[in-house]
């Protein structure tokens, strides 16, 4: 249940993003053109962010707990004190939710870099 009434913030984020795409960009130049598509670029990001986003956290909530961790901190620091190749499966199960973290981070920053070179 959502308190807030149409639009939404995605909706809004998205109207904001195809205004500037659309008219913006085509009707300026240089440092403003560069400037107006960096902004488009934010705002694809904010809205992938806020359609991918709870479901992102869950899932690496879930990794995290897997694991027996409670933090990203504690993650970081058991990787950084640790011997990968000591660890058996559980280091693979390591670089798994690692690697899944990734691919989440990077279907919200820019999920062309998730698509293989076919050139």
């Amino acid at each position: 249940m959502n308190p807030h009434d149409a639009p939404t913030s995605g909706e809004l984020v998205e109207a904001v993003r195809e205004w500037l795409e659309r008219d913006v960009l085509s009707g300026t130049t240089g440092r403003l053109q560069f400037h107006a598509r960096v902004a488009v670029n934010v705002l694809a990001m904010v809205g992938r962010e806020l359609d991918l986003g709870p479901a992102q956290v869950h899932q690496h909530g879930e990794r995290l707990r897997e694991l027996g961790f409670a933090s990203d901190v504690e993650l970081a620091a058991f990787i950084r004190h640790s011997d990968y190749d000591a660890l058996g499966p559980r280091g693979e199960a390591l670089r798994q939710a690692v690697f899944d973290s990734v691919v989440d981070k990077l279907l919200v920053a820019n999920p062309k870099y998730l698509i293989a070179d076919q050139g």
